[in-house]
């Protein structure tokens, strides 16, 4: 049965480390860690969740974009366990848009992410998958993908006037609330 983990918090050495590749992934503590990952970011109403967030600093994450109160627009997809990802190529046009963290929780950050991705990634049953990832589902792959390598959004800001807390963000881009 899946458990729901605790999701540790900026701060934590983990979340600074360069995942390990996964090598079994047919390994019965592999294949649980992704029922945890995928009810954990159930759960928290999150779009993405790595497994460095649980403490497990393997090369994985979940895909799971769903409109939600912290997402109001993202695009349903089923979750998706990506294992050992990688981007193999990216458009020229980058995007700045609004990203926030469950490892960095109450802060949004304007982030600037290529728009189109190819990727590659092995799928819980082993098999390789390859897919062109575009907008909201290409970041969000782009901010997991970070996750495995030790880095944060917060890394990824331009300046820190592009930082907001949870609250402002919900009044002035989900609600449109102007100054």
């Amino acid at each position: 049965m899946p458990e729901l983990a605790p999701i540790i918090q900026l701060g934590n050495p983990i979340l600074r480390q360069k995942a390990a590749w996964v090598n079994n992934i047919q390994n019965e503590d592999i294949q649980k860690l992704i029922e945890d990952l995928t009810a954990t970011v159930t759960k928290a109403n999150g779009v993405g969740i790595a497994a460095p967030q649980l403490a497990q600093s393997y090369r994985l994450f979940i895909v799971a974009s769903h409109p939600n109160p912290r997402y109001p627009n993202a695009p349903e997809m089923e979750p998706t366990a990506m294992i050992n990802p990688r981007i193999i190529a990216h458009s020229t046009e980058v995007v700045k848009d609004w990203e926030g963290c469950l490892s960095v929780p109450g802060i949004r950050g304007l982030v600037p992410r290529y728009q189109a991705i190819e990727v590659e990634y092995t799928d819980p049953q082993d098999n390789l998958q390859k897919q062109e990832l575009t907008d909201f589902i290409a970041r969000i792959f782009q901010h997991e993908y970070d996750h495995l390598d030790g880095i944060v959004f917060v890394d990824r800001l331009e300046n820190t006037l592009d930082m907001i807390t949870e609250q402002e963000y919900q009044q002035r881009v989900v609600n449109k609330i102007e100054l």
